[in-house]
């Protein structure tokens, strides 16, 4: 073979789009190396990947098979609010092992970056400059719907071309539809160039439903007085890929599990009362780890 695949699907919820992506994946994927295999790991299974989410709010949104609890969502989306931007680590200190980056912190801050000043007493300060592209494109959507130029990007080339692990979100585009009865539909495309289909994925679009939800359209609805709901999420994923040591898991948590059990069987519905009190509970939850992981690492 010398194509990588290009597979397409779509889905009207979550989690039909996310099982859909990772059966087709499964059949369809091609085999691969990675930079992050351990001896004797199989291949990984890998593809260009294109997913359609047809209505982003609409259940079942959440698929059983991902390794991950409510809580562990819960805790990502408060990761794309800004709730760990602190924990990005001083450039120019050997000893710091902390991240290199934030999702949230390239969107709202980009180009800037911590260093740590010379001299007895010296703390972190940003350096570079900053552009606070959440807001921009919120302006750029209010004032004009239409607008092609409603962007974000991570990728900050004097940087990420010399960490070990660079941003996996690249952008995020917007663009908005007025229906006839006024309402605002947030249509949204978000290019990923590598994104873990298994360990990582059903997260990473959970996370940005509720970003999108949460961050752009209700502050969209709130400046222009029109009601926004979300339109469809295009995922486009450069590499979209199972981790041979992950082959086994997702085999057993769905692959084998397909045939014998209703979709029924492999959901949640986001809006039942009982998930949405584990998920709504879970933040204060996840700030006390917050703060503990602050303390532990002062």
């Amino acid at each position: 073979m010398k194509n990588i695949p290009v597979l397409c699907v779509s889905g009207t919820s979550l989690a039909q789009a996310y099982e859909s992506a990772l059966i087709k994946l499964y059949h369809e994927g091609t085999r691969f190396k990675t930079q992050y295999d351990k001896p004797g790991d199989p291949l990984s299974i890998d593809c260009t990947m294109n997913i359609t989410i047809e209505e982003p709010e609409t259940d079942p949104m959440i698929h059983h098979a991902f390794p991950g609890g409510i809580e562990d969502l819960k805790e990502y989306v408060l990761e794309l609010k800004g709730f760990k931007d602190h924990w990005v680590k001083n450039m120019n200190d050997p000893k710091d092992t902390r991240w290199e980056y934030t999702y949230h912190g390239r969107l709202a801050e980009y180009g800037s970056w911590k260093e740590m000043l010379d001299g007895e007493g010296s703390k972190s300060v940003d350096v570079g400059f900053k552009i606070d592209q959440i807001e921009h494109v919120i302006r750029k959507l209010v004032d004009q719907p239409f607008t092609r130029q409603a962007q974000m990007i991570t990728w900050m080339p004097n940087m990420d071309v010399k960490v070990y692990d660079p941003p996996c979100l690249q952008s995020l585009w917007y663009r908005i539809l007025e229906d006839d009865k006024g309402i605002q539909w947030l249509n949204c495309n978000i290019r990923f160039r590598s994104n873990d289909a298994w360990g990582a994925s059903f997260m990473n679009m959970f996370g940005f439903i509720q970003f999108n939800k949460e961050i752009i359209a209700a502050e969209i609805e709130k400046r222009s007085g029109k009601p926004v709901k979300l339109g469809r999420l295009n995922w486009q994923a450069d590499s979209y890929h199972i981790y041979g040591k992950d082959i086994k898991q997702a085999k057993e948590m769905l692959f084998d599990r397909v045939e014998d059990m209703d979709l029924e069987q492999r959901v949640f519905n986001f809006n039942d009362p009982f998930i949405r009190e584990m998920y709504n509970s879970a933040e204060e939850m996840v700030i006390k780890k917050i703060e503990a992981y602050d303390q532990s690492h002062a």
